[in-house]
């Protein structure tokens, strides 16, 4: 099979979100999680009531999330199942446990003591073909044989990517991290190459981004971009803010046009590497996860650069080939377009693209 070219287009200047949560950390406890103050009946009239110190341990469900065995809601599930044991007693969900309490899940030994480590990213090059998911009733490739074997953990999809599209996929060990990457809050720009089967008018491109009612709610595009393209074959770049089933197909269905090829390169502040084959996957430095940890929602002017390794089957395969700007080659009629070097997309169409600030 020829080798694919795929459009990517410079960095642009993201949007600043709205202030979420940081990434990784628990909310506030509600009110019941506290230590309930001393009763009435046993104090001196006039004696001001004290509240007893707070429960010591951290709550099983956060950390069994944290380890990277699954989001928050799903370790719920599985202590009300009766599938966790803490020293040898079955589990209680909202129990704390404490350094040196042994938890087992389905009768196997986790160690919670590298939960509070800085989660682990990873950014893959999903080909076409393969599913989001761990198991298929059909046998078709899914995206978890690629990937690199954790120990103690698994990796967690940051939203999903259906069978026939391809490009940027994240994954995380922190179910945490994977709730505030996929949050509407947080307002995480997808970028998408889009292949359509005949040009769009301007009427088409103004009403999806005015919005088009889809089965499932309104939806509309941020920004839509013409990237060139050949004969029937049209390339439009185009952002979305929220990731529904199918949404940028079924968007353009509803103008009339069908989208032929569709490749993600961008999901808020990461790109896809150019040079990151199909298949592969790079692994985020930890330092820089920590600064994402700690920065998800900052203000930033372009995408994260992505630094790590590049993990083939889950070998490592070197150090990361640096990015590159407008070296698409053409393939003949309906390539891909060549990356833009010196105009953003969305709201700052039209304008010089900043200077990168450093990577986080």
């Amino acid at each position: 099979m020829p080798k694919k070219n795929t459009p990517f287009r410079s960095p642009q200047a993201a949007k600043k979100p709205a202030a979420p949560r940081r990434a990784g950390l628990a909310p506030v406890e509600a009110l019941d999680d506290l230590e309930a103050l001393d009763s009435p009946d046993d104090q001196v009239d006039g004696a001001p009531q004290r509240k007893a110190p707070a429960a010591a341990g951290e709550r099983l469900q956060k950390l069994l999330a944290q380890s990277g065995l699954g989001g928050r809601r799903e370790m719920e599930d599985w202590i009300e199942q009766g599938r966790v044991q803490v020293n040898g007693q079955p589990a209680t969900l909202g129990q704390r446990v404490l350094p040196g309490d042994r938890v087992k899940v389905n009768g196997r030994l986790v160690n919670l003591h590298g939960a509070t480590r800085a989660p682990q990213v990873l950014l893959y090059h999903k080909p076409e073909g393969e599913i989001v998911s761990r198991s298929d009733p059909a046998g078709r490739p899914n995206v978890f044989a690629n990937l690199p074997r954790l120990r103690g953990g698994k990796w967690i999809a940051v939203g999903r990517l259906d069978f026939n599209t391809s490009g940027l996929l994240l994954f995380t060990t922190s179910g945490a991290l994977a709730n505030a990457l996929m949050h509407p809050r947080n307002e995480m720009i997808r970028e998408y190459a889009v292949r359509v089967l005949g040009p769009l008018d301007d009427e088409a491109k103004d009403q999806l981004k005015k919005g088009v009612e889809l089965e499932d709610g309104p939806a509309a595009l941020r920004s839509i971009e013409d990237a060139g393209g050949e004969g029937a074959n049209q390339w439009y770049r185009v952002t979305i803010s929220e990731g529904r089933n199918r949404e940028v197909r079924r968007l353009f269905e509803a103008v009339g046009r069908t989208v032929s090829r569709l490749i993600r390169v961008r999901y808020g502040p990461f790109l896809l590497p150019p040079r990151l084959k199909r298949g592969q996957s790079l692994q985020v430095d930890e330092k820089d996860v920590e600064k994402l940890v700690k920065s998800l929602g900052a203000e930033a002017e372009g995408p994260t650069r992505n630094v790590g390794q590049k993990v083939r089957g889950g070998r490592p395969g070197g150090k990361a080939a640096p990015r590159s700007r407008g070296q698409a080659r053409s393939q003949g009629q309906g390539a891909a377009p060549r990356r833009s070097s010196g105009a953003t997309g969305g709201a700052g169409a039209g304008k010089t693209r900043p200077k990168a600030k450093k990577p986080l």
